[in-house]
């Protein structure tokens, strides 16, 4: 993956990283770990599922991560994150970002941890030039697309993840653009491997009639909750059960267009997601952002296998479900 110039980072690991990433570069090797320690993240959406993200690469060694979410801590936001403290007298008034960064901080003093102010939705090219890795959370479709469009179009590579944890249900889309890797198998040589990515625009375009007929049905129910959320102006999770009546006319309505049948979305699915609204299972979050961390780690490291393109799980099965979805060729 090609990343910035890691702010000047110095090009050997020092003692004291060799030291203290000792049992991770020997899972990945010293060239990894001097990868990561260059890459600088951006995570729009502090939660449960991306405080478990940033917790784990803080702990891999990242080079720099900044939080950027503006929005004042509330009673909900203690359910989920364990990073903000049950002392109203220790939140109260400040930002997410703000009291989640002095804790990451701690995690790992050698990686430089800060906020970033403002709005994702209005974040322009020059300031995203400054990270190697954008995570989008608890944010609008509009927000992801405009965040990944910007990204595809800077001169250097960036990483596209966004994420979403809805209470027993969670989704990750990854976009890496054109990805080069290390395939490793056991008793096979290793294999250089190249993949091409869709943007989320392109992924979330492709007819429903063309995708596998074993895709997720979570995948289907996402987009029209997505669709409904946009249409009525509502930010992510800002539902409730009383919209059900109309989620499920836009479920008929989407079907119909995509010649699908609609027990493909079943009504207790969306009914789960509806009641979820901005909700976070803790396992959940754990799983995801666990899963998260190590795609990012292998993007940057440039080995293993990713993830392509969309990511899903269901505690209800506990499965987790993998979806590659290729954009429609053009006529």
């Amino acid at each position: 993956m090609g990343g910035g110039d890691g702010g000047g980072a110095e090009e050997e690991l020092t003692a004291q990283e060799t030291a203290l990433y000792d049992r991770q570069i020997r899972v990945w090797g010293v060239d990894a770990q001097k990868r990561l320690s260059k890459a600088h993240v951006l995570v729009c959406g502090v939660n449960g599922t991306t405080i478990e993200f940033c917790k784990n690469i803080v702990l891999a060694g990242v080079g720099s991560l900044s939080l950027m979410d503006d929005h004042i801590v509330t009673e909900d936001d203690l359910s989920a994150n364990f990073l903000i403290p049950h002392d109203e007298s220790m939140y109260g008034g400040r930002s997410r970002a703000d009291v989640c960064c002095q804790s990451l901080k701690d995690f790992n003093p050698m990686v430089r941890v800060d906020v970033a102010k403002g709005d994702p939705s209005l974040i322009d090219g020059e300031f995203i030039d400054r990270f190697d890795i954008i995570v989008v959370s608890c944010a609008s479709l509009k927000t992801k697309l405009f965040i990944n469009d910007n990204c595809r179009k800077r001169n250097k590579h960036i990483a596209f993840y966004s994420i979403e944890c809805k209470d027993s249900c969670g989704e990750i889309f990854v976009d890496l653009q054109n990805h080069s890797y290390v395939q490793k198998k056991p008793g096979v040589d290793p294999k250089q491997m190249e993949l091409a990515y869709p943007s989320l625009q392109e992924a979330i375009d492709v007819p429903w009639k063309s995708l596998p007929k074993r895709t997720t049905k979570l995948h289907f129910a996402m987009r029209v909750l997505e669709s409904y959320e946009l249409s009525e102006g509502r930010g992510p999770g800002e539902t409730s059960l009383s919209d059900l009546p109309a989620v499920l006319a836009r479920r008929k309505d989407m079907c119909d267009r995509m010649s699908l049948n609609e027990s493909q979305i079943p009504t207790a699915l969306l009914e789960r997601l509806l009641a979820a609204g901005k909700k976070e299972h803790p396992p959940v979050c754990a799983i995801l952002g666990g899963i998260l961390g190590q795609e990012v780690i292998k993007s940057i490291s440039c080995k293993g296998d990713p993830i392509k393109n969309f990511f899903y799980f269901d505690a209800a099965d506990g499965k987790g479900v993998m979806e590659d979805i290729p954009p429609t060729p053009a006529d």
